[in-house]
């Protein structure tokens, strides 16, 4: 038996090189993709960075702590309190001392040129030059700042080396702080470093414009340290943290940073990988079936010369492992080199960090390797089921037409699929509409439709069949009529040649016009709630806005002004679980003037220093329940909910008083003109302070064109790897299926030459065919986007959110033109070699 696999696979050497393909590019996929996110588990280890020269360090903890019945449960602290006074007074008694202050600083050259930034965005951070003894820093050029109106910048080693770049000693700079934007000179440059932008004043004008201590850096023994700042702070319930050796790093400017970048980075590859697999099994368990299905008449000959079902099946699964094997080592070692071009990719386009780079895991491996050995076999396991039931008197029959192409199996799997998805969709619609936003839902909801769908595909063929070549088969010629018979005929070559179109087109749209929808959703929402004229937003996300400035707009004739702090509370839900909510800290007297906030229950007027607003996604939302929530600073308070939001987009935060943001800045300014008041007075003087202390003043439509974006850069980054992986598979599984097809179709492109069918006529309608496929494939890929586009839309309007639709028509043109032109390739190209020989070559070679 094994010599007659062996022979088999000799003589349809083109179904089984698909076969091979189709399988070594699956496993190649999987491969790749599971080793760049194996290589995001593990962040890099880190020694201290800013504090790398400081024997002890001491300040304020930022983790909130708090005892559970399952443990201690911890949270990042957003507004970390300073470090007390007299802490620092006993500390000095040990030793010498270095109070570091950080405050957010930008500058610019006088010259021209935008605010300095770092790569993030946020502003650069202000310190005390004494500290700098204890950090990387150390001069390069010039000297340290003496009087006030002096300052030390940090420079990149490119901008040094840049003749007339950058900036240098002596320059005069614009540098914009808490208390407002001066010119200064440039006494001194130290180099730059990856976790921030410095800028150095004098110790003195530190103090002035940060009164607060953030750190301090003690020269003593840690030990006695401990001992002093426990003896300090008895009493008082104040957290303070001293650090010393690794723990130093605690203290760096976010020091979680190369973790939290990971976890973008691994939640985008987890769906990449994610979406990989099931592309990979769905085209590989598709091309398996169909390469079985085209040897029904081997299988059908076989039992009439006496082969049992047993050994038919037997066949079929040696055959499947002898192609498994080496294609899927093929897929590991195309994974294994694919992996580092797709790591360096990521990091050059900033989806992941610089340090990102492929490990020395080998687990991806093994797991490609069994996945497509079990994947093949799969697919196999049903046709050869069938194949082996061919009863010897029906084998010639059964091999001529595709009937039976849907058992009870069948009918039955691509029910409870079917169910499952749109099931899921109405349970989600019902219980938790928010749920339909969130990508886990509508990535992994498509997949459930899309196997429906091609599990019914040959039902749904010929009804679609005949629809899309209704015009065509009533124009003059035999193209458009063969076509569709063809096609309807061939209900397994037209499903399998369809399926890679479907998951494309299917794919793609739920996809981008799911991103796309939430995207114009949460613009459309932010639109609403904000009535303001003008909004004035801080850089990064620890920006701040200069003091005077918002003394100035704040006493602007004619505008009603509102501003607010970025801050964050914490609830303990369930009494385990430490849940956190960004908040806003507002006057809600001056907040009802320029925004409309979705209320659901209560009044956010009630608004107080003992009340908070909270949205429907906490466990406790009864307007008037007490609530326990932990501050910014991680100070525990009793407060009223006295308003509940909708949950909407889930933008709709918290909202308390400044009282209960202490340490919060003011980062956002919103301005609405008065009824009645000078418009354009308005816009002048606010225009006019914003110049005077560089805040960047922009109109509500500008700022929601930057805040809102219909289209971010790094979700589009992430769409296009996620996209292009599986649409460039799919794409050569849809030229690799119908090579497969053509080449088995030589016997019907003879019969047709004999039947005087000119070479051109017999291409125009290979080509055909190929164009009504894909016709189909692009209706049943575009039904199932339409139903999940359909369940968002729902979910929208449950959340009040009126937003239309966006459905990527372009770039769904555009795919379907591509699978056109790929599929007519793929189809034209086998048959014009075909064509080459006589045709009563291959006259007796029709299946």
């Amino acid at each position: 038996m094994l010599r007659l696999t062996l022979q088999g696979m000799r003589a349809r050497w083109v179904t089984f090189t698909g076969s091979f393909v189709a399988l070594a590019l699956g496993v190649g996929l999987i491969a790749a993709t599971g080793l760049a996110l194996a290589a995001t588990f593990q962040a890099p280890h880190r020694g201290p960075e800013r504090f790398a020269a400081a024997p002890v360090v001491v300040r304020a903890a930022d983790t909130l702590r708090v005892s559970t019945p399952i443990g201690e449960r911890t949270q990042r602290l957003t507004d970390p309190r300073a470090v007390p006074a007299e802490v620092a007074a006993e500390l000095a008694r040990l030793g010498r001392t270095v109070e570091d202050r950080t405050f957010p600083v930008s500058y610019a050259s006088l010259g021209g040129g935008a605010d300095r930034t770092d790569g993030e965005g946020a502003a650069a951070a202000g310190h005390p030059w004494s500290v700098a003894a204890a950090t990387p820093y150390r001069l390069t050029d010039g000297r340290a700042p003496r009087t006030p109106g002096e300052v030390v910048v940090a420079v990149a080693a490119r901008e040094r080396d840049r003749s007339g770049g950058g900036v240098a000693v002596g320059n005069r700079v614009r540098v914009v702080t808490p208390a407002g934007a001066d010119s200064r000179t440039v006494v001194g440059t130290v180099a730059a470093t990856d976790f921030e932008t410095a800028v150095f004043f004098t110790d003195s004008e530190a103090a002035q414009l940060s009164p607060r201590i953030d750190a301090l850096v003690v020269h003593a023994d840690a030990a006695a340290v401990r001992k002093a700042v426990r003896n300090a702070v008895r009493g008082t319930g104040s957290g303070i943290d001293v650090l010393t050796g690794d723990e130093r790093r605690r203290a760096d400017p976010d020091p979680d940073r190369d973790s939290e970048a990971l976890v973008s980075v691994n939640a985008l590859l987890g769906t990449a990988a994610g979406i990989t697999c099931f592309v990979s099994v769905f085209v590989v368990a598709s091309t398996f079936a169909f390469a079985v299905a085209q040897r029904r008449r081997e299988f059908g000959l076989l039992r009439t010369a006496g082969a049992t079902a047993r050994q038919i099946r037997r066949t079929v699964f040696a055959e499947a492992v002898l192609v498994a094997v080496p294609a899927s080592a093929a897929g590991c070692l195309l994974g294994a080199v694919g992996a580092p071009p797709l790591a360096a990719w990521m990091v050059d386009s900033g989806v992941a960090p610089s340090w990102f780079a492929i490990g020395d895991q080998t687990w991806p491996l093994h797991t490609a390797f069994w996945t497509g050995l079990c994947v093949a076999v799969a697919g196999v396991l049903t046709s050869s089921w069938r194949a082996g039931r061919i009863k010897p008197t029906e084998a010639l029959r059964e091999a001529a037409l595709d009937n039976g192409t849907m058992p009870p199996s069948r009918w039955l799997l691509g029910a409870l699929l079917l169910l499952a998805g749109l099931g899921l969709l109405v349970w989600s619609l019902a219980t938790d509409p928010g749920e339909a936003l969130k990508r886990k839902t509508y990535i992994t909801r498509p997949m459930l439709l899309i196997v429906g769908f091609a599990l019914y595909a040959p039902v749904l063929v010929p009804p679609l069949v005949r629809l899309v070549t209704w015009l065509p088969a009533r124009l003059p010629g035999a193209t458009g009529l063969l076509a569709r018979e063809n096609a309807a005929t061939g209900v397994r070559r037209t499903a399998a040649v369809a399926a890679p179109v479907l998951i494309t087109v299917a794919l793609a749209v739920s996809l981008l016009g799911t991103t796309a929808t939430i995207n114009e959703a949460k613009a459309t929402e932010a639109a609403t709630q904000t009535t303001a004229d003008y909004v004035v937003a801080a850089p990064g996300d620890k920006g701040a806005l200069p003091a005077p400035f918002v003394t100035r707009a704040q006493n602007i004739p004619g505008a009603a002004v509102s501003a607010s702090r970025s801050t964050a509370v914490t609830v303990l839900e369930e009494g385990v679980a430490l849940v956190r909510s960004e908040a806003r800290a507002v006057d809600p007297a001056a907040l009802a003037a320029v925004s409309r906030l979705p209320v659901a229950s209560g009044r956010v007027a009630d608004l107080d220093d003992g009340g908070i607003v909270v949205n429907e996604e906490w466990l406790t939302r009864t307007v008037g329940q007490r609530v326990r929530v932990w501050l910014g600073d991680g100070r525990e308070v009793t407060l009223r909910i006295v308003a509940v939001l909708r949950t909407g987009t889930g933008g709709n935060g918290v909202y308390v008083t400044p009282r209960n943001a202490p340490g919060a800045p003011v980062d956002r300014v919103d301005v609405a003109v008065r009824d009645g008041a000078d418009a354009s007075a308005v816009d002048a003087a606010l225009r006019e302070a914003g110049a005077a202390t560089r805040a960047t003043v922009l109109t509500k439509d500008e700022w929601l064109a930057r805040s809102h974006p219909r289209s971010s850069e790094s979700t589009r980054l992430g769409l296009l790897l996620i996209l292009g992986i599986a649409l460039l598979y799919t794409g050569i599984a849809l030229a690799n299926t119908l090579v497969m097809a053509t080449s088995d179709r030589v016997g019907d492109l003879a019969v047709l030459r004999l039947a005087g069918a000119t070479k051109p006529q017999v291409l125009r309608l290979v080509a055909a065919e190929a164009l009504v496929v894909v016709a189909v494939g692009s209706l049943l890929g575009g039904a199932v986007a339409g139903l999940n586009l359909l369940g968002l839309r729902g979910a929208l309007a449950l959340l009040s959110v009126r937003s239309p639709l966006v459905v990527p028509w372009g770039d769904l043109g555009a795919m379907v033109a591509a699978s056109a032109v790929l599929a007519v390739l793929a189809a034209v190209v086998p048959a014009l070699t075909a064509l080459r020989t006589r045709p009563v070559e291959h006259a007796g070679t029709r299946e």
